[in-house]
């Protein structure tokens, strides 16, 4: 509403103005009337708002860079217009100045090398602009140029990978007010959900789709501040996969990655990257259930290693239960006998209850069978 005041406003403006000066205009022979003036200016005040209405995100960051890149480029177009003085001063002494003495007339050279001049510092502006636009991300200047940019909550932005996007559970967290700091989505992590959301596949295609939901969730998400990445990446790094462009952009904005693929996870890590594991995170929040508690587990199908069934918990975590093969689609009461955790989940193993444990493992010694540990 503001913003639409502040344009009304210009337009009363301009009309004002030019309805001042347009009896000082009328008063010039074959110039044109006053109320003609005032109706070009307000038609050209209407174009400034129509330009201005038609772009809807600015960058202050883009104008302070056009600015820097215009002062260089005059700076430039000054310094190779002395340049073109001298060689003509020292080749051609005459061609800078008009032939006053010769009554013949011959073209003014002083207006051509003007013109020259001029073609010069154009292209010297257009070339600093357009340099300075297209790596604005890339260079920091302190003094004249100041970057302005958007305040982020945090020191550290969070890069969020295609996995977990997928996975959801970043949204759930973001509830939880406990992000304090930006959440960063670069273009080609959208790329790649966009592609698996238009895969073939169902299942891919069903996933990619579940990725853009739970996308558009985090952006209409107030709690948290979320950034599509817009930084570019070092020349050669932008042809790699998505994993590798992750790595190269936390390491360049010193940022960290949010993820549950594992093997980022390492990769990252060997970069010297750090990582935000959403598995690690939400095995580390879990309920602690030691060895000798009990446990009711359905068993979903056989496991790997003979006896074995596998069952899982509402939260996901594995549990392998001994001696529960044949028990598939019924539920088994289980007595805990260890727990493994990792960065890919957290696995428990136990046995039904009432059973005895499994006998100790012998070894053979001497030709004679003897229980391991007893003489």
């Amino acid at each position: 509403m503001v913003i639409w005041v502040l344009r009304a406003l210009f337009v009363l403006l301009i009309g004002a103005v030019s309805f001042s000066i347009g009896p000082q205009t009328a008063s010039d022979e074959g110039s044109m009337s006053p109320f003609w003036f005032m109706v070009a200016s307000i038609v050209v005040a209407f174009v400034f708002v129509a330009v201005d209405a038609l772009i809807p995100r600015k960058s202050l960051a883009a104008l302070s860079g056009a600015f820097l890149g215009l002062v260089a480029g005059m700076v430039m177009a000054f310094g190779l217009g002395l340049i073109v003085d001298l060689l003509i001063e020292v080749f051609a002494p005459g061609l800078g100045k008009p032939d006053v003495s010769s009554s013949v007339p011959i073209p003014n050279t002083s207006t051509v090398v003007d013109s020259v001049k001029l073609i010069i510092g154009i292209i010297c502006c257009y070339f600093t602009i357009s340099f300075i636009l297209q790596t604005k991300d890339d260079i920091r200047f302190v003094i004249p140029y100041v970057e302005f940019s958007r305040q982020s909550r945090g020191a550290r932005p969070l890069i969020l990978d295609t996995s977990v996007i997928i996975d959801g559970r970043i949204a759930d967290i973001c509830d939880t007010r406990i992000i304090d700091s930006a959440i960063m989505i670069p273009r080609f992590v959208l790329q790649e959900l966009q592609t698996i959301a238009d895969s073939s596949d169902k299942l891919k295609r069903n996933r990619g789709r579940r990725g853009l939901d739970m996308l558009n969730k985090l952006q209409t998400n107030e709690k948290v501040e979320i950034r599509i990445g817009e930084t570019r990446l070092p020349a050669g790094e932008e042809e790699g996969d998505v994993d590798q462009k992750l790595v190269v952009l936390a390491k360049k904005i010193d940022g960290r990655i949010v993820t549950n693929d594992y093997n980022l996870n390492k990769i990252a890590q060997l970069r010297g990257v750090d990582v935000i594991n959403i598995n690690d995170l939400a095995n580390a929040l879990k309920p602690v259930v030691l060895p000798g508690e009990g446990l009711a587990v359905k068993i979903i199908k056989p496991g790997e290693e003979a006896g074995q069934g596998i069952g899982y918990l509402e939260d996901g975590t594995m549990v392998v239960a001994e001696n529960s093969r044949d028990k598939v689609n019924e539920v088994v009461h289980l007595t805990i006998t260890s727990v493994l955790q990792t960065s890919a989940g957290r696995m428990i193993f136990g046995r039904p209850e009432g059973m005895p444990m499994a006998p100790r493992r012998r070894a053979r010694s001497s030709g004679s069978t003897t229980t391991a540990g007893n003489p």
